[in-house]
């Protein structure tokens, strides 16, 4: 089985907003993130992944239906941790959930959800996701004691934060990836499923083969940004040839 790919399309509603905010679901509303979710599949793409923010600052709820409803591909969402978000999954019923960290000050997520400093919360959260028949991963730093925790919070995936690795030059590059490295061991070695998303590009990708038991890549800005010159089946496309060589 090879390294699986799900692509982010949130930027494609980021690019909507910018000038339908105030009427998304107006008949000019372009571009789709529908369309964009169905290009993404004919590239290749394993799955896809939305994050409905607390703000609505770019998926919409609509949208969210709109992909579970009309799309025949498995869908990833990544959520805070509240009730109201809760509710959202419970209804849309993705195959996966992602919990990650959400501010409304950050333009996009930073950081990896602290699962020590809130376990009860998240571990009550992942037990009534699952108990509806999703399967739960935490957006979590390369921290070993990050990884423990999310074991203990029963977990059925992690998704290891790569902004470190990908934003690290020259000497610090090496010590990123011996992070990630130690990180996907120790998930592996607790029964969990390893993905890793952030800042993953046409250019690092490719270091991350030195990371094991990797299942899947989730990359959202890089191929939107890369759309824009080739469009993004083939953007897809390009990303997905490049993850062919991982060894697994």
């Amino acid at each position: 089985m090879s390294l699986l790919l799900g692509v982010n399309i949130d930027h494609i509603a980021t690019l909507r907003q910018a000038r339908y905010a105030h009427m998304p679901t107006s008949p000019n509303a372009e571009p789709s993130p529908y369309q964009a979710g169905l290009d993404a599949l004919e590239g290749g793409a394993d799955s896809l992944t939305i994050h409905v923010r607390m703000d609505r600052r770019h998926m919409q709820d609509a949208d969210a239906y709109e992909i579970r409803e009309k799309i025949k591909a498995p869908l990833n969402l990544e959520m805070g941790i509240t009730e109201e978000m809760l509710g959202l999954a419970l209804k849309l019923k993705p195959e996966y959930v992602c919990l990650v960290p959400e501010t409304r000050e950050e333009i996009t997520t930073e950081g990896g959800l602290d699962v020590l400093g809130r376990f009860d919360t998240t571990r009550m959260v992942v037990a009534r996701l699952q108990s509806a028949g999703m399967k739960v991963s935490l957006f979590i730093n390369p921290d070993l004691k990050q990884v423990e925790a999310a074991g203990e919070a029963c977990a059925d995936m992690v998704e290891l934060h790569t902004g470190c690795f990908s934003n690290a030059q020259g000497d610090l590059v090496k010590g990123q990836v011996e992070r990630l490295v130690a990180a996907a061991e120790e998930a592996h070695l607790s029964g969990m499923q390893v993905n890793a998303g952030h800042g993953i590009n046409y250019a690092n990708v490719t270091r991350l083969f030195e990371v094991p038991h990797l299942a899947e890549l989730n990359i959202g800005h890089s191929i939107i940004a890369r759309s824009t010159r080739v469009g993004l089946t083939a953007a897809v496309r390009e990303m997905k040839e490049l993850m062919a060589g991982y060894p697994l």
